[in-house]
This record gives structure tokens, C-alpha cells and sequence, in this order.
């Protein structure tokens, strides 16, 4: 008899006869045999869904384990999708050069602003080709593909698209930070919002006096004051008997010194009957700018005409109407002579060196001036 043939008789064999050992060395044999078979399905990858799986069920390949640091599809396209100058994913714009490597929006302005400053030509940092404006384009694809890869709340450390995150973090979030409705009032309590509600029916704030209230008002009324202060010096303006607005357009020069420096300079223009030219320099004319993280712009209005008595005046500059640049509306006062025939220079009221960047990488800068003459 065979090997076979023995171990068939053995696991058919009653209990208790003479081959019931043998059928328990047989059953020993078909355990191990399974197990060797399991074993070879996990080298080659392949497995079951899980216990309730049907039997019949083909069995599904193995996800393959990605191989090197970045495993994961997001990590992957992080490098392929990064901007070349900042390594880190657009939150805005994406610009390509004309070999395609990208560039978020503010890398690519910083870029153009760095080139006016050195009198360079601005180039891709990969490639050096050209880089400007008109050369380089938006990647819509990249912007939209970037807006769809997770990224991590940093109050709830959950993972969101980028599109819906800001959205997120300002609305849903239950653990990003808030402050007390009573802030108004001098409550400083800041915390995540899930502790709002038993914050405010603790807080003491509404429960103070009204003379312990009113240094906080006083400090809100400063504050109002001081803005009421500008709009109602606007309208007293805008009352006067000669009022007059140009659109300006301040181009680029350099100086004529060893080492050049940028300058920008208006076209001689008409307001009031009388000739004006504006200039304006960056960060008041420091030997580098180009190697600083902040950046300025100021100006100076020069009466080019001749005037018989002092010219008092108050002006002002205001973003063009094709600009989105953001400028504060400050107002200037200066009486204009024949010996005073220039104002000193005065920060133009941007609010960052962003919104600096912006101006000085574009071609021109397009401002409005607005100058009302004071009446005696």
C-alpha cells in the first residue's frame, strides 16, 4: 500500500482501531500543507477582503508597498506640485515660465521686484529662461489639482482638501481659537470654540459696573474718534471750490551715481492750472534694497510751475481704478511757493511689503491723486 493509500484508510479508519494514530498524523500533514499555502499566498500578495468574504470570491492582489521615503500619493505630488523658489505648495495662483516649472504668486512677484531693484532681467530659478508677465502664464490644472491634496487643520489636526480648509477653520472647527462675544467689553479670554458656550455663562464682564466700563470705552471712543476724524476731513474736502484728480503713472529710472539706485518718476501732468510732477523712491533710497525682507514706498509732490502767491493745497494718492493694490487714504497738507516748491517725502500707505512687491513688479505704477486747493 501506498503512502496515499495509507493515509486515506487512516483518516477513514473508526476511532479506536488500529490506524486512528496514523489518521492523526494525516490530519497534522493537511495542517501543515494549508499553512504552507497561506504562507505562499502572502509572498506572492495575495489575501481575502476580510472573515466574511465569500468563498467563491476570486482572491484581490495586494495593495503594492511603495518604495523610498515618500510612500504616499500626497507626499509624491507635494514634490512634483511645490513651487521652485519656496518648495512648498501654492495657496493661490500658480505660474509656469515657458518650460513649465512652477511658481506660487508670491515667489513670482518677489522674483520680478528683486529684478526691477538689481536691474536685472528676472529668470526662472531652474531653467534661467525669461520670466515676466507677459512670458509666463497661470497653470489652471496645477492651481486645481493643488486645491484637492489634504492638508492638516492646525486646530483640529484633521485632514481637509485645501479648498474646503479655510472655510473649515474659520466656520466648523469646533477646536479653533475665539474670543469672548464680551471681548468688546475687556473680557481677554481666548480659547477653541467647543469652550465658548461655558465660557460666556461664567464670564464676569457683563456683570461690571458702569465705572469700571468706562476706560474700555474710552479706548473704543479714540479709536472711532480717529477714524471719524479722516471721513469727515474727506468730506470737508470734497466741499472745496477747486478740486482736482489725475490718473498718475509712475515709471522706473535709475540714478546716475557709481552705484545706480531706482527711482520712479511721473510724466509732468496738468491739475489746478498748474504743472505737477511726482516721484517716489524705495526704502528712502538705502544702498540694497533688494537684500531686504521689508520693503517701502514713499513720494514727494513738486510744483513745476511758476506762482505768484503760496499755493496752499492738501493731496492725497489713491490705488487706479485697474490696480488691486490696498492704500489707506492719508492726507497731506503743504503750501507750494516758488522757493517751497517741493513737499518732503511721505510713505505711501500700503499696508505690507507684499502689497510693495506688487507695484514695484509691475511695468508702471498706476496711482489717482487727488489735490483740493485750501481757499483763504
Amino acid at each position: 500500500m501506498s503512502s496515499l493509500e495509507e493515509r486515506d484508510v487512516g483518516v477513514a479508519a473508526a476511532p479506536g482501531s488500529s490506524s486512528a494514530g496514523l489518521g492523526v498524523g494525516a490530519v497534522g500533514v493537511a495542517m501543515e500543507a494549508v499553512a504552507g499555502v497561506a504562507a505562499m499566498q502572502e509572498e506572492v500578495g495575495i489575501r481575502r477582503d476580510g472573515p466574511d468574504s465569500e468563498p467563491d470570491e476570486p482572491p484581490k492582489k495586494r495593495a503594492k508597498v511603495p518604495e523610498g521615503e515618500s510612500g504616499k500619493l500626497e507626499e509624491r505630488l507635494y514634490s512634483v506640485l511645490c513651487c521652485t523658489v519656496c518648495l512648498d505648495l501654492p495657496k493661490a495662483s500658480v505660474y509656469q515660465c515657458t518650460n513649465g516649472h512652477l511658481m506660487c504668486a508670491g515667489c513670482f512677484i518677489h522674483l520680478l521686484a528683486d529684478s526691477r531693484l538689481k536691474e536685472e532681467q528676472a529668470t526662472c530659478p531652474n531653467c534661467r529662461c525669461e520670466i515676466s508677465k507677459n512670458l509666463c502664464c497661470r497653470n489652471l490644472a496645477v492651481e486645481k489639482a493643488v486645491s484637492e491634496l489634504p492638508t492638516e487643520c492646525t486646530f483640529c489636526l484633521k485632514q481637509f482638501a485645501r479648498s474646503s480648509l479655510e472655510r473649515h477653520q474659520k466656520e466648523e472647527c469646533q477646536d479653533r481659537v475665539t474670543q469672548c462675544k464680551y471681548k468688546r467689553i475687556g473680557c481677554p479670554w481666548q480659547g477653541p470654540f467647543h469652550e465658548l458656550p461655558a465660557h460666556e455663562g461664567e464670564c464676569s464682564h457683563p456683570t461690571k459696573t458702569g465705572t469700571e466700563l468706562m476706560g474700555i470705552l474710552g479706548e473704543m471712543d479714540q479709536s472711532h474718534r480717529r477714524d471719524m476724524q479722516l471721513y469727515n476731513t474727506i468730506f470737508s474736502l470734497l466741499c472745496y471750490e477747486k478740486i482736482g484728480f489725475t490718473e498718475v503713472q509712475f515709471r522706473p529710472y535709475r540714478t546716475d551715481d557709481f552705484i545706480t539706485r531706482l527711482y520712479y518718476e511721473t510724466p509732468r501732468f496738468t491739475v489746478l492750472n498748474q504743472t505737477w510732477v511726482l516721484k517716489a523712491r524705495v526704502n528712502d533710497s538705502e544702498r540694497n534694497p533688494n537684500l531686504s525682507c521689508k520693503r517701502t514706498l514713499s513720494f514727494q509732490l513738486i510744483l513745476k510751475s511758476k506762482v505768484n502767491s503760496a499755493l496752499e493745497c492738501s493731496f492725497l494718492l489713491l490705488k487706479g481704478p485697474y490696480d488691486d493694490v490696498r492704500i489707506k487714504p492719508v492726507i497731506h497738507h503743504h503750501s507750494f511757493s516758488n522757493d517751497a516748491n517741493e513737499t518732503e517725502y511721505v510713505p505711501l500707505p500700503i499696508s505690507d511689503s507684499v502689497e510693495c512687491n506688487k507695484l514695484l513688479a509691475a511695468k508702471n505704477i498706476n496711482l489717482r491723486l487727488f489735490i483740493f486747493q485750501v481757499q483763504k
